[in-house]
């Protein structure tokens, strides 16, 4: 992507930004309702303030279409049916596309018989992770999903970028505002670092090495030595590892190691579950909270979130005063 200052933001209405993306996708040969879909993923990742995943992404996704990395007009194809657990073939169409419909499967099968399973191999990108826990939770489920990527970060004890920070997303159904922990198994991942490196600022906690193998807050170096730390240090080294053999295993389809050694992310594997019950005891779980927000917090007058409780707060704000998005960028996708 073209380097730009992330200091010049804008506010756009929503369905401006949402079009934007609908008509060049259309230009891209995207069939109406695929167009659609993945234009409102890409326009409501910026909307709550996931801004990597969102506009920022976008020209990156176009030029993936264009080298023919991801397929417009190629749909999902089921291979397997095991019980509740079902291996489908993405066919490296668009990764928020197949996602979706991946995670509506989950949550039928889980709604027929209490817990459901869809793994994906041969998909790309789903872009923010946490779409698809959001997308379980306002169905009524409980939402886990997870995905392998390209090697960021070495396995811990080495220095030799091995392992993807591999997102793990787990979503609650929860009256007052969703719980949604989406996380990936670095400490930041690349998208966010980016937008720290656009922005000219440093990480507020070391997040990997530099090339000189020193622990660092700079994002442009840890960008370049591919040497992202791992959350928990050896516990999300192994992690990430255990995640990515539990797809491959499930689904048969590309490792880490085999998307890295093609240099670029796609026909990566996923994983998507959903748990459902008429009853998830929502007094049991505002008690937990509760218990959790009414600790005393940090700062003086200072707010104890819960997951997924500012990326609502920023949903909201966006949609009163229009979406934030960087100026630069946006220009730059109205000339696509």
């Amino acid at each position: 992507m073209a380097q730009c200052n992330l200091r010049t933001m804008i506010r756009i209405p929503f369905e401006q930004l949402q079009q934007a993306f609908k008509s060049v996708l259309l230009q891209l040969n995207f069939p109406e309702e695929k167009a659609a879909l993945c234009a409102r993923i890409f326009a409501s990742n910026s909307r709550d303030g996931v801004h990597s995943h969102g506009l920022n992404r976008f020209p990156v996704f176009v030029q993936y279409v264009k080298e023919g990395l991801v397929q417009p007009a190629v749909e999902p194809a089921l291979q397997e049916r095991n019980g509740i657990l079902e291996t489908w073939n993405g066919h490296l169409g668009p990764g928020m596309y197949n996602a979706t419909l991946a995670m509506n499967r989950a949550i039928e099968l889980a709604k027929a018989n209490g817990i459901g399973g869809v793994v994906m191999q041969n998909t790309n990108h789903w872009m923010r992770g946490g779409t698809y826990g959001w997308q379980a939770a306002d169905a009524g489920c409980i939402g886990i999903c997870f995905t392998n990527a390209i090697a960021g970060m070495p396995a811990w004890g080495g220095t030799e970028p091995v392992l993807g920070n591999n997102p793990l997303v787990i979503a609650v159904p929860y009256e007052k505002g969703h719980i949604v922990l989406d996380m990936a198994m670095s400490q930041f991942s690349y998208g966010k670092m980016q937008e720290h490196e656009l922005k000219q600022e440093a990480l507020p906690v070391a997040g990997g090495y530099d090339t000189a193998g020193q622990l660092s807050t700079d994002p442009a170096a840890i960008r370049q030595s591919k040497r992202a730390l791992p959350i928990g240090f050896w516990k999300g080294s192994g992690l990430a590892l255990v995640l990515d053999v539990v797809l491959t295993a499930l689904s048969g389809g590309r490792s880490t190691a085999r998307i890295t050694a093609d240099k670029k992310e796609y026909g990566v594997s996923q994983c998507f579950i959903c748990l459902h019950r008429p009853d998830m005891h929502t007094a049991l779980v505002t008690e937990i909270l509760n218990n959790i927000q009414g600790s005393t917090p940090a700062s003086p007058g200072g707010h104890i979130s819960y997951p997924g409780e500012n990326t609502l707060k920023k949903r909201l704000r966006s949609e009163r005063e229009g979406v934030l998005v960087n100026e630069d960028i946006w220009k730059q996708v109205q000339q696509l």
